[in-house]
């Protein structure tokens, strides 16, 4: 053991040491030996450190943003004359004889051609001025009369509301079949006028009710359809050419029989006799406890509740007098109510029960089916034999086969800050104990805090991470300080039970690095709310869905699995499609109808994009 003499002159000798001038602050070598001889060098060297850090690291870190929305800007609209829409003399055949009477009809009604304003997309008067140039006949009229295809086409342009459309964007006045003989001009005149219109208009319709009023990506970063949309002139060339253009027209609706029960409920919220039962908000009782709204809860379960719940419970409906005590045989009534509708059946009756009870506001309802009837117009017309449906505010993936729904779990979806995309892929492969590859804006927005202080976080929490060129590297190696944002590293967590993704993850690649997978977190799926991923799809039951998708059965994937030996991929033999949907109505396998809350926003931001689309098309008509 040192002498405290000795150690006196150890000191001593090291602070005489320097040839060089002596300065007021001690050495670097001064200052550690007096850590070693005096203890705390440890401690006050990782000090200065994580000092030097704090130093070096950028002031504020730029986060990855998430996508934003848009204000909804409508397309272009022009108002043009009749005269102008029409082909020069020289292009019409001028007026020279012609045996072809509607030829001579066209010519001649070029020089009749009125100064009427119409408005309408800029797309589809360029599309009239060049089909009528090429094609310079009535498409709409026969000698002096309204064709009865162009009768049956402006009756349906009529009953646009039935499609949830606004039926005033899409109205034309048929000219009446009687007419004055002495002023057969006049008559060409109106003709003429009611052929640009319906033309104009049923190629509006076309479109609105193939592709939708409004055209997704440009409500937000979050909508990706990048599918082309019917063409204008696409569309009059087909309808002048089809011997039925209104059962064309009808062929361009969507045909899942979603869209047809949505296109029901719409019709019968029309027609129905509204008597709502709106329980207030904020409502919360459990047993024991009085409520004034009681007898509205009550009137509510007795009109929603199965029937087979309605009979178990009959005692306690016939002794209801109109009390405000929450009784324990109500309570179990609500319990049963609550398993009925998925919700936690803790026989309370709370924000999400009340949900179910209350009637939707008539007029939400309308507008909720009518919008998702235009979410449904921005998809394919099928949605195949094979499928995947995850209804983001229902928090449900379903997956239905020939018709039939064979799997329907609970999802968790992302929070409102990282918000799932929507759009539709197709499922292409399964990965059994994958690995995580963390998002850059999980990377920055979340670990580089954490990084900044302690560079070797993510060797210690079973993370790998990997250089550009693809060389794995420790976390504790990399001066992370050295970013403010996206960094030149990519991070992954290794399989095993902590493992985000679970055991189990499919995959439909895209840009939005979305995918469905599994979760240790499992208490979420006892949620009624569940928003609270990153961005991707959790399943309750992601091994059934896996085997789903490969056509196999649960205990292959859970052989699988256990096999272990790492990550391993597996290719579905024949692609499913995807559509990861929003859709605040959705029709049951039954064909019921049910409404859910508006969790991101978007029915606002959808519901402002059609009023825009329809006083651009109405301010510029009137």
């Amino acid at each position: 053991m040192i002498s405290k003499r000795i150690l006196n002159l150890m000191l001593t000798a090291a602070i005489a040491i320097p040839a060089v001038p002596v300065f007021s602050v001690p050495s670097q070598a001064q200052v550690q030996l007096h850590e070693l001889l005096f203890g705390g060098g440890r401690k006050k060297r990782e000090e200065r450190r994580q000092e030097e850090v704090r130093r070096a690291a950028p002031a504020k870190i730029v986060t990855v943003s998430s996508p934003r929305y848009y204000t909804y800007k409508p397309e272009a609209m022009t108002t043009v004359s009749i005269a102008s829409l029409m082909p020069e003399a020289e292009q019409a055949g001028g007026l020279e004889p012609s045996l072809d009477f509607e030829s001579r009809r066209f010519a001649e009604a070029t020089a009749l051609a009125p100064d009427t304003s119409l408005t309408m997309e800029k797309d589809i008067a360029a599309a009239l001025k060049a089909h009528y140039a090429a094609n310079p006949k009535f498409i709409w009229s026969r000698g002096n009369s309204v064709t009865d295809e162009a009768k049956a086409v402006a009756a349906m342009l009529e009953k646009a509301a039935d499609q949830g459309l606004e039926a005033a964007d899409y109205a034309v006045a048929v000219p009446r079949d009687g007419w004055s003989m002495d002023n057969p001009a006049g008559r060409t005149a109106d003709l003429l006028a009611f052929e640009m219109t319906l033309s104009a208009r049923a190629i509006r319709y076309a479109q609105d009710v193939k592709d939708g009023a409004v055209i997704p990506d440009k409500l937000s970063g979050y909508h990706d359809f990048p599918l082309p949309r019917l063409g204008a002139e696409q569309t009059i060339g087909i309808l002048s050419k089809t011997k039925n253009p209104g059962f064309w027209l009808k062929t361009l609706e969507p045909r899942q029989e979603e869209y047809a029960a949505l296109k029901r409920e719409l019709a019968s919220l029309r027609a129905e006799d509204v008597d709502e039962i709106v329980i207030p908000s904020g409502t919360f009782v459990k047993v024991g406890q009085t409520e004034p709204a009681l007898p509205l809860i009550v009137k509510a379960l007795r009109k929603r509740v199965s029937e087979e719940t309605r009979v178990k419970h009959a005692a306690t409906f016939a002794e209801y007098l109109g009390g405000e005590e929450y009784t324990h045989a109500i309570a179990e009534l609500v319990r049963d109510f609550q398993r009925e509708n998925g919700l936690v059946p803790d026989g309370i009756v709370g924000r999400n029960t009340i949900s179910h009870l209350s009637d939707v506001g008539h007029a939400s309802k309308v507008e909720r089916v009518e919008l998702a009837m235009e979410r449904l117009r921005w998809h394919p017309e099928e949605f195949g034999m094979r499928h995947v449906v995850i209804n983001q505010p229902a928090f449900r993936a379903t997956y239905t086969e020939n018709g039939v729904d064979k799997l329907s779990t609970r999802a968790v979806i992302g929070k409102k800050s990282n918000q799932t995309s929507f759009f539709f892929d197709e499922v292409e492969t399964v990965v059994y104990n994958p690995y995580w590859g963390v998002p850059q804006s999980i990377i920055v927005n979340e670990m580089l805090p954490k990084l900044y202080r302690d560079p070797s976080y993510l060797d210690r929490a079973g993370y790998e991470v990997t250089n550009a060129s693809g060389r794995r590297v420790s976390s504790a190696s990399v001066q992370w300080w050295n970013y403010s944002g996206k960094v030149p590293y990519d991070v992954r967590q290794k399989p095993g039970p902590s493992n985000a993704l679970g055991e189990v993850k499919i995959l439909f690649p895209n840009k939005h690095s979305i995918y469905m997978h599994d979760t240790p977190s499992r208490h979420l799926f006892d949620r009624d709310v569940r928003a609270f991923s990153h961005g991707c799809v959790r399943l309750q039951q992601p091994q059934a869905m896996a085997a789903a998708v490969l056509g196999k059965s649960e205990d292959y994937v859970r052989s699988m699995i256990a096999a272990g030996g790492g990550e391993k991929a597996e290719k579905v033999a024949k692609k499913v499609p995807v559509f990861i949907s929003y859709y605040t109505a959705w029709p049951t396998a039954e064909g019921k109808v049910e409404y859910f809350s508006d969790i991101y926003d978007r029915d606002i931001y959808l519901d402002r994009a059609l009023k825009a689309v329809h006083q651009a098309r109405g301010s510029a008509d009137s």
